[in-house]
Order: C-alpha cells, then structure tokens, then sequence
C-alpha cells in the first residue's frame, strides 16, 4: 500500500526519537530520515523501523481548555478596552487573529500535546 505525506512524516519523527534515546547514531539517521522521505510504500516504512522497539510518534495538538482560557480572557479584556476607548475601527481583531488562527491549527498554547497512537498500521500483521 501507498505511504502518505502524513505517514512519513510520522516515520522520521519515530527515527529521530529513537536517535534522542540513542539507538541510532547520526550517520544511520541521516540515511534512514533520507529513506523514509523517498520511501513509497508502507512496506518501506516498516523496514526503517523493524529493528527498532514500537515507539510512538507526535499526536497534531488538540484545542484544550488551558489553551482557550488565557485566549477568552485576554480577548474580552481588548474588547472591554476597545468599547471603553470610542469603539472606532475594531482593532482587537488583529490580536484574535494572530493568536487565534495558531491556536486552532495547534501551533500555538500553553500545554504540551499529547502523544500519537503508536505506528502499529506500520508493523506487519497488525490492524
């Protein structure tokens, strides 16, 4: 089967977590993230990692709670000043934006993400 964008995405962020606990020197990283990256097949996924223990990769951030709340806060405190000060041209849109927009695409909060389901469709014999 075809490997995705996403699955070799996954497979190098597997390869380097395994390099950080050092089971992979920088030498066999490099030529296994090269291999992973030109991989086609889920089959040639799997063979970069079959040596190695089942590790789990990077999970893409949910929004969260602790996330929102300093964000609500903070936009209805640039809102009570906006309205306090004429209530002109809307300008707290700019900081909801800028803040906002990383906050839904998961690249901008206070809590770590949490982790990824371990990359068993990668293993042969697993479902």
């Amino acid at each position: 089967m075809r490997a995705s964008d996403a699955e070799r995405d996954d497979a190098v962020e597997v390869l380097r977590g395994h390099a950080a606990d050092g089971r992979l020197d920088l030498a066999e990283l490099e030529e296994r993230v090269a291999a992973a990256l030109h991989a086609r097949t889920q089959d040639e996924l799997t063979r970069l990692t079959a040596d190695l223990p089942v590790r789990e990769a990077p999970r893409r951030r949910r929004l969260r709670r602790a996330d929102l709340q300093p964000y609500l806060a903070v936009m209805v405190l640039l809102i009570a000043i906006w309205a306090l000060t004429g209530a002109g041209y809307f300008w707290p849109v700019w900081p909801m934006l800028g803040w906002g927009v990383p906050l839904l695409l998961g690249r901008g909060g206070c809590s770590v993400g949490s982790r990824r389901h371990e990359l068993a469709h990668l293993r042969p014999g697993s479902a």
